[in-house]
């Protein structure tokens, strides 16, 4: 069954009170149903299309990181953007990932209706399970709508959340350099 996400739409447009067929809104059910689907197109992404064989060989031993990651992603709560920058870092034992594919990873579980906890555990277990790094840090810093414009309408508020896996969990030494080149 394929819903027209557009006629929708205009049935919420209607809901508020508005009319779909006035000068304004005309055509604007069919460019929210276009933009949704470009805001939630990590749904139609695989993981083997994003990595696309962009793992290389390398006896690199030592951190290898991609700070400032831009994301933009929708609350699955209140269907609000939430946008910041995901930071991630993994030490190699034998294999790396194209550059571009780590933001790549970002952007496939960022497009999806999600919550910031989550999306930081996706992108560290995927990191883990596509190279078999020693371990894996993810730090995301991000603002939600939800809070800035609803609700508590905090507009400064950031929230934090970080995954650490393997020897970025059970190491304090790698725990402590990869937060401190996050903050750097």
């Amino acid at each position: 069954m394929t819903i027209d996400v557009a006629a929708m739409y205009a049935e919420i447009i209607r809901g508020i009170g508005e009319d779909p067929a006035r000068e304004g809104l005309a055509g604007t059910p069919e460019r929210a149903a276009r933009t949704l689907r470009y805001l939630t197109r990590g749904y139609t992404m695989t993981l083997d299309e994003v990595v696309n064989n962009a793992i290389f060989e390398s006896d690199n031993e030592e951190m290898i990181m991609v700070k400032n990651i831009e994301l933009y992603s929708l609350c699955e709560h209140h269907l609000l953007p939430f946008i910041g920058k995901c930071h991630v870092a993994y030490i190699p034992t034998g294999k790396v990932i194209g550059l571009s594919k780590v933001a790549r990873i970002v952007d496939m579980y960022a497009r999806r209706l999600q919550i910031q906890e989550n999306l930081t555990k996706q992108i560290a277990d995927t990191m883990m399970d596509v190279i078999s790094p020693a371990g894996v840090g993810v730090v995301i810093e991000a603002q939600h709508l939800c809070m800035m414009m609803r609700g508590v309408e905090k507009q400064n508020s950031v929230m934090i959340t970080s995954m650490l896996l393997g020897s970025f969990r059970d190491h304090t030494r790698t725990r402590t350099e990869f937060l401190r080149l996050v903050r750097s």
